[in-house]
């Protein structure tokens, strides 16, 4: 569950959300090549923020397993973690469906 908050911690800030938005769709302006990730230079454009602040957002979004960054020379590039994704969700999801009565016990006891 600390896995979960952490990520909805991460998602809740309107500089990674705004990052996270451009990695999933970085245009064609970028300087990466194919599915290489969007370099850390072109989220300073985009986020309109120093390069130390671009690190210090993406290094949460990075220790919450929502996105990858991979180091090429002296460059960073990103690219979203679709299994960080998939598992936030998954327990997300679980809110959608009605427990089941064994569930509801349970709670009530709690």
């Amino acid at each position: 569950m600390s896995d979960t908050v952490a990520m909805l911690k991460a998602l809740a800030d309107p500089v990674r959300w705004k990052a996270l938005t451009f990695l999933r769709e970085p245009g064609p302006s970028t300087c990466s090549q194919g599915d290489q990730g969007v370099c850390a230079c072109d989220l300073e454009h985009v986020l309109g923020v120093s390069q130390p602040t671009v690190s210090h957002h993406m290094k949460q979004l990075v220790d919450v397993g929502l996105v990858r960054a991979l180091r090429r020379s002296r460059w960073v590039f990103y690219e979203i973690d679709q299994e960080g994704f998939s598992a936030l969700e998954a327990e997300i999801g679980r809110f959608s469906t009605a427990p089941t009565t064994a569930a509801r016990d349970d709670t009530a006891l709690a």
